[in-house]
């Protein structure tokens, strides 16, 4: 199975499961050689309004993420898990990602076949079934499902006051 295919059936799989748990996959990433991979899963509490998951808590819910990728059965050789918090560099991959993140800067970058296919800018938030930017004072708007990769970029402005 190619990398971006076992990419999105490992998220369904886990998201089919990650209700009852009370966790949100933020993303799934694959990694590394074809043979052995490493699948990436950054996960947070569902509840928006919860604190950042802790590493006990990342801990805690390996066990059934390990289950379900198993259960999928996605490579064909033995692969390498990595469960983390979706740390300070946030990826965003759903609409809703994008609204609740609105207001920070971002990087993203774009599956576009012609024109500029990276930003950084202001995330506006979604509009229409497109991502809106301010990128040096002009408004970009990105097709969600062209957008390959968003991430927020940390704000150390105010560290240490």
């Amino acid at each position: 199975m190619p990398k971006e295919g076992a990419e999105k059936g490992i998220i369904a799989a886990l998201e089919a499961k990650a209700q009852e748990h009370g966790i949100d996959i933020v993303d799934v990433e694959v990694v590394g050689a074809t043979k052995n991979p490493c699948v990436r899963v950054r996960i947070d509490h569902a509840d928006e309004q919860a604190p950042t998951i802790t590493l006990d808590e990342v801990t805690a819910e390996t066990g059934w993420i390990s289950d379900a990728i198993d259960e999928l059965d996605p490579f064909p050789a033995a692969f390498t898990l990595e469960v983390s918090s979706p740390g300070l560099d946030r990826p965003l991959r759903r609409e809703r990602d994008f609204v609740r993140f609105a207001g920070s800067d971002v990087s993203l970058s774009t599956t576009a076949a012609e024109g500029r296919r990276k930003f950084s800018g202001r995330l506006e938030g979604v509009e229409d079934g497109r991502v809106v930017l301010t990128c040096d004072a002009e408004r970009v708007e990105v097709p969600l499902d062209e957008v390959k990769k968003c991430k927020v970029k940390p704000d150390f402005s105010n560290s240490g006051k």
